[in-house]
C-alpha cells in the first residue's frame, strides 16, 4: 500500500510541475519570440540509474520527471511595417549583448539607439554575424533574407543568426531570451532567413495551451483523489486494525 501511496504522491508532484509549465506557456502566448516549454520524463532504462540499478529498483525511485525543455517550433510571422522589426524563419536566435554576457532571443523588435546602434526593446545591442555591434546610420534601412543590413544602398553589417548543436538545451532568462549552457559554442545558422518589417509570435497557441492546462489539472486532481483514498485507508488501519493486534 505504501508503494501505491508514494507512486500517487510522485504523480501529483509531476503533474503540479507540468501545470506550472503549462501556465507559463499560456501566460506568454502573446509574447513575441517566446519558445514554449514541455516537460519530459527520464528513461528508466537509459536514465542515470540504469547502469548500476535493477529495473525494479529504478522504478521504485518514483521521481521520473526529468525536467523541461524548449519547443523550437516556428511561430507565426506577423507584419508590422517597422523596418527594424526582424523575424527569423527557420532555426537559430539573434545574439544580444547583455551586462551578464551573450543572450539569445527570437524577439526581433529592434530599434535604433541614440548612439546609432541596433538594439533590443531593452536597449541591449544586437550582434552581427561577426560578433560585433551593428551601426545603423540615418537613412532608409533595408535588411535582406541573409541578414545583410543596408542603409541608403550600402551594406553596413550582417545581422547574426546563431544556432547550437542538436541537443543543446538553452535556459530561459525572462520571457523570451535564453542563456546557452557553459561550453556551448554557437555557430551561424545555415537554415534561416530573416524577414524585415515582421515580428515572430510565440510558438504557443492559446487554445492548445488552455486545453493542456485543463487536462493536466484534471490529472493532478486524480492524483490528489488517489492520495486521499490511501490516507483514508491508512487512518482506518491505524484506528481499527492495529488495536486488534
Amino acid at each position: 500500500m505504501d508503494s501505491g501511496y508514494y507512486a500517487a504522491m510522485t504523480g501529483l508532484v509531476a503533474r503540479t510541475q507540468a501545470l506550472d509549465i503549462a501556465a507559463t506557456n499560456l501566460a506568454n502566448a502573446q509574447t513575441p519570440g517566446y519558445r514554449a516549454e514541455q516537460e519530459y520524463f527520464r528513461s528508466v532504462l537509459l536514465g542515470p540509474d540504469a547502469e548500476d540499478s535493477q529495473l525494479g529498483q529504478a522504478v521504485n525511485n518514483f521521481g521520473l520527471l526529468g525536467g523541461d525543455r524548449l519547443i523550437l517550433a516556428q511561430g507565426a510571422l506577423n507584419q508590422t511595417g517597422n523596418p527594424l522589426d526582424l523575424a527569423i524563419q527557420g532555426e537559430g536566435f539573434f545574439m544580444v549583448q547583455s551586462p551578464n554576457g551573450s543572450r539569445y532571443t527570437r524577439d526581433g523588435g529592434f530599434h535604433r539607439s541614440p548612439a546609432g546602434l541596433l538594439v533590443t526593446a531593452a536597449g541591449e545591442p544586437v550582434l552581427s554575424a561577426a560578433g560585433k555591434l551593428i551601426p545603423v546610420p540615418p537613412g532608409e534601412v533595408s535588411v535582406g533574407a541573409d541578414g545583410a543590413l543596408s542603409v541608403a544602398g550600402g551594406v553596413v553589417a550582417t545581422v547574426g543568426v546563431y544556432s547550437f548543436p542538436a541537443g543543446t538545451q538553452l535556459t530561459p532568462e525572462g520571457a523570451n531570451r535564453y542563456v546557452a549552457p557553459e561550453g556551448a559554442e554557437p555557430a551561424l545558422a545555415r537554415n534561416a532567413a530573416i524577414h524585415q518589417g515582421t515580428i515572430e509570435a510565440a510558438n504557443q497557441d492559446t487554445i492548445q495551451g488552455t486545453l493542456d492546462m485543463t487536462v493536466i489539472q484534471r490529472q493532478a486532481e486524480m492524483m490528489q483523489k488517489a492520495l486521499t483514498i490511501f490516507h483514508t485507508d491508512f487512518n482506518k488501519i491505524a484506528t481499527e486494525d492495529i488495536p486488534r493486534v
